[in-house]
């Protein structure tokens, strides 16, 4: 335990403005707020604007209508919070009564457990006497900075978000690039030979000037075999150094697309792995974008412009050597101005950073609204949005261009200045260089041979001035993917897994509770289910029947308690192996785009025709399905278009039947069709349950008949279990469903015979 009196101290900031001149003069003397809450909602769940308020001696609230309120910390006051709905509810209550209750949207959630937490250490603090005591657990470790809840790194000392890509993240490709060392090895090799190679025409330019051509322009002989001696030569050279360079580039270029593969695989893999609370968090365009175009633009890069740059290296020291072993003064002139070509790519190289790294966020927004528009086209189309979508595409594009159009000034004017640069540095090798000449310390032809290969030697600066660019685009890309491959699932595989062979179907829930966020979803669940038994899950929407059915697939793990199957806590199975052993049947079937027996057999690719023929009968969609133009080979559109609801969710019956699970999973199975679709769904899913532990979430309770116990969940928790018979005569929480629910139909049965 660390004492909060060294902890920072506490400001006003949280405090939003219009409440904080009124509650600065509510204050005494030295006291300090805490923590504060601003609630936004009154009892009719009309929107407001209230505040609470904790110092170390008392809670403080103020109202909407602008009274304040005051409670000092003594025994038996309590601070309650729960959620239910996307309702947040916090009750100030003591042994008697509840003294106040203040609701909010769930935004401010995160504000509502600081607040609990810091009214819990004052309120002990003052019973016990004692200084109050925050849990390390709350800190940092590091610089013991305070942590919200459930957060797992430090901002101050991480400082992740919207962090500049380093250069040296390029580095870590070499896990990918080392199964192919031998070939980047000899492609290495070849870069040196044929930079040698584009070497040797300068320096037999130099005799064939000083030897050939100028004692001819003084009217001497010229020798045929000489002059033949030296065109060969240059001719051989540049043959070589083509066939070097055609070698090495499609050896390296070949390397480039399989590491680039692999990049891909590795990265897709590892998404696949990821548990559902990853994907709850990200954009599927941004993560399409990640998958595709950056590790598309890596590939680039090392196919082509690692390469230039390797060569540019090479010749840079090679020209170097030349240039020094030729005339050492003249070789100093040269790098005159490579001091300042140095200070402009260091000055550039982080607003590069900066700039490429957010590109590539903006760039994630203009493929966002791609992947959210075009997989529903048809509600764009059904609610006559398309201009709409059309602007966000636009304001995405807009914003994508002014980023584009920043980074472009800064680059308009470092790359025109680079080149300036090296203009200015070939004119002072030409003037001193003449120099020289009329001093008689060098001829004519090692002037010439000299600016053959300055030329090449500012031609390979430039060049690798504006690789710059490239490589921080590709260091911004290698960052975005290694974001995907360094987060590590939150439902990991353990380290001893327990052999899964069969499955009897025996589930045991110990105290289950479960937070997302901040949000506490359940909480305190103990259930038991037999194998073989039926059991319907009910409650009102958001009461956590879906996250608890989540749970048992472990699609999450959960915070507290256990799940066990068959006495096995499900996070001793490996996750594929467990469930192999679960059947799923969504509200909504999501097929993929394939033939109806593809998708059938999706849990079981090697299927037999049969096999597969057999699920669909029993799923009662044999019968529907030869009515198809090909039977089963008619391809399903993208999701199932082309399909009823009611088809739809058949061929997901279907597709748990063929795996033949021993744990089956209904979620609203037919919530979302007609009766008369129910009734073939209902049979088909007489089928499916036999012989299995099925667990059931039904919004019509009328649908559960055959399961052996219903389990009423409310806020997260269960508040009821029997048989329909026996919680109808309990007269509880169910009975209260039930009648709701009776009296909805009615409703409805008479608003169809009015219209009628």
């Amino acid at each position: 335990m660390t004492s909060i009196a060294n902890a920072p101290p506490p400001f006003f900031d949280d405090i939003p403005i219009e409440f904080r001149n009124e509650a600065r003069s509510r204050l005494r003397v030295g006291e300090q707020p805490l923590a504060a809450l601003t609630f936004d909602l009154d009892s009719k769940l009309h929107f407001v604007a209230g505040l609470v308020l904790i110092t170390e001696q008392r809670l403080l609230s103020c109202e909407p209508d602008g009274s304040w309120r005051e409670w000092a910390y003594q025994p038996g006051l309590a601070l309650r919070l729960h959620d239910h709905a996307g309702v947040g509810h916090l009750e100030l209550v003591n042994a008697q009564s509840r003294l106040a209750v203040w609701r909010f949207t769930l935004a401010h959630n995160l504000h509502a457990i600081k607040l609990v937490d810091q009214f819990q250490i004052h309120l002990a603090s003052h019973i016990s006497g004692e200084p109050p005591q925050l849990p390390e657990g709350h800190r940092c470790p590091s610089c013991k900075a305070p942590l919200e809840p459930d957060q797992d790194e430090c901002p101050i000392c991480t400082k992740v978000i919207h962090t500049p890509p380093s250069t040296w993240t390029l580095f870590r490709l070499w896990r990918f690039a080392r199964p192919y060392r031998g070939q980047l090895l000899a492609g290495f090799g070849l870069t040196l030979l044929g930079t040698a190679a584009s070497l040797v025409p300068p320096y037999l330019a130099m005799p064939l000037m000083d030897e050939v051509l100028i004692p001819f322009q003084s009217g001497k002989h010229i020798d045929p075999m000489l002059v033949v001696t030296y065109l060969s030569g240059l001719f051989g050279a540049a043959l070589l150094a083509w066939g070097l360079s055609w070698a090495k580039t499609y050896i390296l270029a070949l390397v480039s697309e399989r590491i680039g593969a692999d990049l891909r695989t590795t990265t897709y893999d590892h998404l696949l792995r990821m548990s559902l609370e990853y994907f709850g968090g990200k954009r599927t365009g941004d993560l399409m974008s990640r998958v595709g175009s950056e590790s598309d633009r890596i590939c680039v890069f090392l196919s082509l412009h690692l390469l230039d740059f390797a060569s540019d290296i090479l010749m840079l020291v090679m020209t170097a050597v030349i240039l020094v072993s030729i005339n050492p003064m003249l070789a100093l002139v040269t790098l005159v101005p490579l001091p300042f070509i140095v200070w402009m790519i260091r000055s550039v190289r982080f607003k590069l950073q900066t700039g490429f790294a957010k590109i590539d966020r903006v760039w994630s927004e203009v493929t966002s609204v791609l992947a959210d528009t075009i997989p529903g086209v048809r509600v764009v189309k059904a609610f006559a949005q398309e201009d709409r979508e059309s602007g966000r595409f636009k304001v995405a594009n807009k914003h994508n261009l002014a980023v584009n159009d920043k980074i472009n000034k800064i680059w308009s004017v470092f790359a025109p200045s680079i080149s300036l640069m090296t203009e200015l540095g070939l004119l002072v090798v030409w003037g001193f260089g003449i120099w020289l000449v009329s001093k008689s310390e060098i001829t004519v032809g090692v002037l010439m041979a000299f600016i053959s290969y300055i030329s090449r030697f500012y031609g390979r600066l430039d060049s690798m001035s504006r690789i710059v660019s490239v490589t921080e685009k590709s260091a911004s890309a290698a960052k975005r993917i290694f974001d995907i491959l360094d987060h590590v699932s939150s439902v990991p595989e353990p380290t001893q897994p327990v052999k899964l062979d069969q499955v009897k179907g025996h589930i045991e829930l110990n105290e289950v509770s479960f937070r997302y966020g901040n949000r506490e979803v359940n909480k305190g669940i103990s259930l038991t289910i037999e194998p073989g038994e039926m059991i319907g899950l009910v409650g009102h929407s958001g009461s956590g029947k879906s996250t608890l059915v989540n749970l048992i697939c472990r699609f999450y793990d959960v915070s507290e308690g256990s799940i066990k199957v068959d006495g096995v806590d499900v996070r001793s199975f490996p996750v594929a192996d467990y469930r192999r052993h679960i059947g799923l049947v969504l509200q909504e079937p999501f097929l993929f785009f394939g033939t109806i027996a593809e998708n059938i057999a999706y849990g079981k690719p090697h299927a037999t025709h049969a096999e597969i023929i057999a699920a669909a009968r029993a799923a009662h969609a044999h019968e529907f399905i030869l009515r198809l133009p090909q039977g089963y080979d008619s391809m399903v559109g993208e999701r199932g278009q082309g399909l009823s609801g009611g088809e739809r969710q058949r061929i997901s019956i279907a597709r748990a039947l063929l795996i033949d699970p021993r744990i089956l999973i209904l979620d609203e199975a037919t919530s979302s069709v007609d009766s008369e679709t129910e009734k073939e769904i209902q049979n088909a899913l007489e089928n499916l349950v036999q012989g299995r532990t099925t667990i059931a979430i039904a919004h019509r309770l009328s649908t559960l008949h055959r399961a052996n116990r219903l389990v009423v969940m409310d806020r997260g928790q269960i508040v009821e279990v029997g048989t329909h018979d026996n919680l109808m005569a309990a007269q509880g929480a169910y009975y209260n469903l039930y009648q709701a629910q009776a009296r909805n139909m009615d409703t409805d049965m008479d608003d169809d015979k009015a219209d009628a």
